[in-house]
């Protein structure tokens, strides 16, 4: 572990065979719920689907090769205000490196972006040049997967930029940039909004946006128009998970840190949602990785932990849209959840200096395209130093 701290130690990952073989047997026994009586997923995950996942979960799949994976590059683990921090810290081997931070959402984790790091962190062996040569840093957000769990309030949105500030600093880095996506982006455009002194700029792959915004600028376009309908379409039909973790996590949580089957259920159909997957998630992510993704939630019991984010950040996130005055590099993957024209996101990011539209990819982009995304990082991060730009330029 390279740091400059002696509040940091080094951590793998490694999950005991007891817990494993728990996981096993908890699923040969799960009490199933009677079929949908549609064809479709319009009543939620079908059942014939979810109990093949499992299955494969429970007879196939192999916890050990994600540890292996996982464990390829260096972690460490610091406590902060008496959370421990999770995280990956992958330092590349061109000493001009900028720091990055890249931070996910829900229902994500590190394991979303284990693609990535090692084009990003050292781009001359993975089609890059040394000018967009990042250290890496991807830590798991407080509650989530691998970092502890806060055992008070207050662990909002700013509270865990903040909390990055000081976990770079910890590993060396005053100054740095960040990437996010989901609530990795809200925290870290409140890194730009508040940390500000630390964040030399800032790449997202979601941006959220007022629509009040977009209407004071006249006639919405037709593709504005169906952006403003995936609002719509969200609030009246995707946003029910959203809404139970915002107000009772804790009594969601009991049911899904009991059940195996109930956790991949509850995460495995927003990435049939989510994802540019044409109607089947393993279209656009491996059912391996699907299961990497949640088994990172139940071997760490973190349901409860995760869904609490929600209810410290949702209801003001949500109907926040401070402008974010610092240099900001936006890819907005067009299958994602919620999308903003270059216009509209000019109305949050007045110094938005990079601008595209992908495709293919959805809003977990770091698995469904990790090329892709990582092109655009590069590009959009080179963007905000007033350097070329290989991508579209806003």
């Amino acid at each position: 572990m390279s740091t400059t701290s002696p509040l940091v130690s080094p951590f793998e990952v490694s999950v005991p065979e007891s817990d494993i073989a728990d996981l096993r047997e908890r699923l040969s026994r799960t009490r199933w719920p009677d079929r949908e009586t549609v064809d479709d997923w319009s009543q939620g995950i079908p059942l014939g689907y979810l109990q093949e996942v499992c299955e494969y979960w429970r007879t196939e799949y192999d916890w050990r090769r994600f540890e292996a994976r996982i464990n390829r590059f260096p972690q460490g683990l610091t406590t902060i205000d008496g959370v421990d921090i999770h995280f990956v810290h992958a330092p590349s081997p061109h000493p001009d490196a900028t720091p990055l931070i890249i931070t996910h959402g829900w229902p994500g984790s590190v394991a979303e972006y284990l693609d990535v790091i090692e084009p990003l962190r050292d781009p001359t062996n993975h089609g890059g040049d040394a000018s967009d040569a990042y250290h890496v840093v991807v830590p798991s957000v407080p509650g989530y997967g691998f970092s502890g769990k806060p055992t008070r309030t207050g662990w909002g949105v700013d509270k865990i930029a903040e909390v990055w500030v000081e976990l770079m600093a910890r590993l060396g880095y005053d100054r740095f940039v960040a990437q996010g996506g989901d609530w990795g982006s809200r925290i870290t455009m409140s890194l730009g909004i508040r940390q500000s002194h630390a964040v030399q700029g800032i790449h997202l792959n979601l941006a959220i946006c007022d629509p009040g915004a977009l209407l004071a600028l006249g006639e919405p376009t037709e593709q504005e128009q169906a952006q403003l309908g995936l609002i719509d379409t969200y609030r009246k039909w995707e946003s029910g998970y959203s809404v139970q973790q915002a107000t009772r996590p804790q009594t969601l949580g009991y049911g899904l840190t009991d059940s195996p089957a109930g956790q991949c259920a509850w995460i495995l159909e927003k990435f049939r949602v989510w994802t540019d997957c044409g109607g089947h998630p393993e279209n656009a992510v491996s059912r391996d990785h699907l299961l990497d993704n949640i088994s990172v939630f139940w071997f760490n019991a973190c349901a409860t932990s995760a869904g609490r984010l929600y209810w410290e950040s949702y209801e003001n996130d949500f109907a926040d849209f401070t402008p974010v005055e610092i240099p900001t590099a936006y890819s907005a993957f067009q299958k994602d959840a919620l999308v903003a024209s270059e216009r509209w996101a000019r109305t949050r990011f007045p110094d938005l200096r990079y601008f595209t539209e992908p495709s293919p990819g959805g809003h977990f982009a770091a698995m469904e395209q990790p090329a892709l995304f990582v092109d655009e990082v590069r590009a959009g991060l080179r963007a905000l130093t007033g350097a070329p730009v290989a991508g579209q330029r806003a």
